[in-house]
């Protein structure tokens, strides 16, 4: 069989890519040996930066439907409340921090792959593949062969595709183990707010500890606390030495977790209805590259580290996005030399950030070495990820203040348009699959329509176009009117400039005034 490309994992960032494949017209297979999908919460936190990526894939009506907002965490030492942080954003951001059980992402994202024509293929699993400069031949668990463009390795911690690959995957391991449990407790703690609760010894150390990560549901909870002697168990002696996630041993019971909580509970409360429970192990790892010729990896099997600040599973989602757009691009055969490449170039300095950010966290506490705490905050939504200027991102300007190519392209409201009866966000403009052009005009768009000519031909047609003023102009462009000047501010543009917004979500290049070589130049870049 072929097929355009094969997704290996259908776990969220599998399905992120599997999607937006499908979203651009290309030919995929996602496959997953698990007869059913699992039905834990292995992955709790959505953060802002991901949920708009799920807007931009047409999914966040529905994540924001089963989901619960996370308002922030109290912390108890020895029973007392020592400090409370509310997780809080500038205006500026869409949106603020989700709380939503892997399984339900993944129902979302499962959903919205077959409204697109594509059914994940389970209990049929990558044995090996080999691949040469014109393709993949992979052979699957059920005796057959499929002939593929490209490979995704979204297979997580324990990859068949980064093994065949020969990557190595460095790092180390926490000693302690952890055990989870999703309950619920009938205390009387605000909604919303996580809770962690310690006990220290004398000599200062914590020799105890609780957290309570809030799920939707009332008074229900994803538990997580050191695990006791009787469910520790060695390390398997076989596999790939790898210890991470889920163990094989006996499972917590509701009354190791109600003991948990009679010593570190901030009240007298009685946990119920054991929905899951299980035993976790925590590594630190790390690719030494993202992928080599035609095979990529995502998500756990690249990078995995502590779950504090809810950082790994959005990685993952965030690098399939990157990923796909440019995957999709080469099979189209439109793609400009070198730019499936830049996917190891801009995600693994990401994935080696993260890791090093949560295994601080994990030993100091979130926010540990930030300068502010709106820097935290925003760190941790993953909203300041930014990418070197190279092949995908322009000139940067370090004098100024205004968001640079290789930075997250601010949201802006207020915006009008004709027919349309109330004000728009930018951010729905950038709802399409393709790459964004905005042409900020003080009154002459001559200049702007014929940038905007040069740069669609160079796009191959992959571009939409937009003319943004201050008061309604005629034009052939589409107009959108900045009516509250929130455009203007977000972006710092005075006079005519170009601004080139990557199908990620992130500013590729800036230009004032702008020429029609360097728009186009930047451009060969991306499209061949």
């Amino acid at each position: 069989m072929t097929t355009d490309v094969l997704v290996a994992g259908a776990g969220p960032i599998g399905l992120t890519a599997a999607i937006e494949l499908r979203r651009r017209g290309i030919d995929c297979r996602i496959l997953d040996p698990l007869i059913e999908p699992p039905q834990y919460a292995k992955a709790v936190g959505i953060q802002p930066r991901t949920l708009e990526v799920f807007e931009n894939m047409g999914v966040l009506k529905s994540i924001l439907d089963a989901s619960t907002m996370m308002r922030g965490q109290i912390v108890f030492e020895n029973g007392v409340e020592v400090g409370r942080i509310e997780l809080t954003l500038p205006p500026d951001v869409p949106y603020w921090f989700a709380g939503l059980p892997q399984y339900e992402t993944e129902r979302v994202l499962t959903q919205r792959l077959a409204e697109l024509g594509t059914v994940v293929e389970r209990g049929i699993g990558l044995v090996s593949f080999e691949q040469d400069d014109k393709g993949v031949t992979a052979t699957l668990s059920d005796g057959s062969t499929v002939v593929v463009d490209y490979l995704l390795g979204c297979d997580g911690a324990h990859s068949v595709v980064r093994k065949n690959l020969g990557l190595t995957f460095e790092g180390g391991a926490f000693a302690e183990g952890y055990m989870l449990g999703d309950v619920e407790v009938d205390w009387s703690q605000p909604p919303g707010f996580g809770i962690r609760s310690t006990h220290k010894a004398d000599d200062g150390t914590a020799d105890d500890a609780l957290v309570a990560i809030p799920l939707p549901g009332r008074g229900r909870y994803r538990m997580s606390m050191l695990v006791p002697p009787e469910l520790t168990t060695p390390p398997p002696s076989s596999g790939d030495g790898i210890v991470h996630g889920f163990t094989a041993g006996p499972a917590p019971e509701l009354h190791h977790i109600q003991a948990v909580l009679d010593r570190l509970s901030p009240e007298p409360t009685t946990a119920s209805n054991l929905r899951w429970s299980s035993v976790f192990k925590i590594s630190h790892r790390i690719v030494d590259a993202y992928g080599r010729g035609r095979v990529f990896v995502a998500g756990d099997a690249a990078h995995i580290h502590p779950p504090t600040g809810a950082q790994g599973m959005n990685t993952g989602i965030q690098d399939a996005h990157n990923l796909a757009w440019k995957v999709a691009l080469a099979v189209r055969g439109i793609a400009a030399p070198g730019l499936t490449d830049t996917y190891d170039a801009e995600r693994r300095p990401v994935g080696e950030a993260v890791v090093g950010m949560t295994v601080r966290n994990a030993r100091e506490g979130i926010g540990a070495g930030e300068s502010s705490f709106e820097t935290a905050m925003r760190r941790q939504a993953q909203l300041l990820i930014s990418y070197p200027p190279g092949q995908l991102v322009g000139t940067v300007d370090e004098a100024s203040t205004s968001v640079q190519p290789g930075e997250r392209a601010p949201d802006a409201r207020g915006l009008r348009r004709d027919v349309v009866a109330f004000p728009l966000r930018l951010f729905e403009l950038f709802a399409g699959v393709d790459h964004t052009l905005l042409l900020w005009s003080d009154g002459d768009v001559s200049k702007a329509e014929e940038l905007a000519t040069h740069a669609v031909d160079a796009a191959h047609g992959y571009l939409d176009v937009y003319l943004v003023v201050a008061e309604h102009i005629d034009s052939t462009l589409p107009v959108i009117v900045d009516a509250d000047g929130e455009f203007k501010a977000a972006y710092g543009v005075e006079g005519p400039t170009a601004l080139v917004v990557r199908p990620d979500g992130y500013l590729g290049f800036r230009q004032s005034p702008g020429t029609a070589a360097e728009l186009v130049g930047y451009l060969k870049g991306t499209f061949a």
